[in-house]
């Protein structure tokens, strides 16, 4: 099983396009003690603790203490990256996944997340290189109204020293509301839709050209359904195998509401495995076509709809998009595996659920 381990609720930073400000201050820091947490994970035979927030790294001392106390099968962190170069290089060593949050080029970046912070955040990530991190190192991306998808996408990819091994995003669409876009049906048909089409030409490019997959994460396990025709259930996990634990010790489905209906049990009465399955996209999304592919989006998304049925529609019409583009190009990509210039094995991404949620 995995859990985010939300260490505090509290952020260095004020992100224009997040949500996280409503409970930033509501039972914000961990109530329970390191015993009581080190019991709850212990009954559980393959756990994987992935540190999340707020910002985690808020509380280096805290999460180092963990890592000492509460052996796992793999540690995640989830970072916006101000304070990498605080944790000591022994503990960046011991991570599978840093993912790191930045939003794709400087002015994209210093735009959502404060002026300075896309400097600040590559000088740590090549600090976290030089330690000697060999990890798969994660670019997390929030892409909003002012964001350009295959610019933004392509600058981290592109990058070299530090270099990021994989580039994933989420779009701004589950804490803002509808109203607070200028106008998201047109930057969906003039930039998003055609910056996914233009993404997905170069993806198989670059397969083309040199027989090799960039690391572009919406694209690798979405493929690999196509290619094998395995259905996946919400890629994400929430509510599957993924569960988020409060500060509080309350353990919720999805790491981003700890509101009461989200709350599936806590650390002290719940066993670990009784959680599985514990909730499930509803209807919305198991009639539609692309369920098997997409396996439901979000959640979240799928239960709170803060844009309504039409708006939850528009979004996932991006997805459908994105489903499309991939499909077209199965083709080509089946004559590069029988020429033996890629492996379906190279669509084997992620490894274990490392926090990448797939579907944007």
């Amino acid at each position: 099983m995995y859990y985010h381990l939300l260490l505090t609720r509290r952020c260095n930073l004020n992100c224009s396009y997040c949500g996280g400000s409503e409970e930033s201050f509501r039972d914000a820091e961990i109530q329970y003690s390191l015993e009581e947490l080190r019991r709850f994970i212990e009954r559980d035979p393959n756990p994987v603790i992935a540190f999340y927030g707020g910002e985690p790294l808020l509380r280096i001392p805290l999460m180092e203490r963990i890592m000492d106390t509460i052996p796992v099968k793999h540690y995640i962190l989830q970072t916006n990256g101000c304070f990498l170069d605080k944790v000591g290089g022994d503990y960046l060593r011991r991570f599978h996944s840093i993912l790191v949050s930045t939003d794709g080029r400087e002015e994209t970046t210093d735009f959502y997340r404060g002026k300075g912070v896309y400097r600040r955040i590559l000088k740590n990530v090549k600090m976290v290189r030089d330690r000697g991190y060999r990890g798969d190192l994660i670019a997390r991306m929030t892409i909003s109204e002012n964001s350009d998808v295959y610019e933004d996408v392509t600058h981290l990819l592109k990058l070299e020293n530090p270099a990021f091994d994989h580039v994933h995003w989420q779009l701004d669409v589950v804490w803002s509301k509808e109203g607070e876009w200028n106008n998201f049906d047109a930057w969906v048909r003039n930039s998003y839709n055609p910056g996914i089409s233009k993404l997905v030409k170069n993806w198989y490019q670059e397969m083309e050209a040199k027989g090799k997959i960039m690391g572009i994460v919406p694209f690798i396990p979405v493929m690999k359904t196509i290619l094998t025709g395995e259905k996946s259930l919400l890629r994400c996990g929430s509510g599957i195998d993924f569960f988020a634990i409060n500060p509080s010790g309350k353990i919720s489905a999805c790491p981003i509401s700890s509101d009461p209906e989200w709350v599936v049990g806590d650390i002290w009465k719940s066993h670990p495995l009784e959680l599985r399955n514990s909730m499930m996209v509803g209807s919305s999304c198991l009639e539609c076509e692309s369920y098997g592919i997409c396996g439901g989006r979000c959640l979240y998304a799928n239960m709170k709809k803060h844009w309504g049925q039409e708006g939850f529609r528009k979004v996932c019409e991006t997805v459908k998009h994105l489903i499309k583009e991939l499909e077209d190009i199965r083709p080509k990509i089946v004559k590069l595996i029988n020429r033996k210039m890629l492996s379906l094995k190279d669509f084997n991404y992620p490894e274990i659920n490392n926090c990448c949620e797939i579907i944007p």
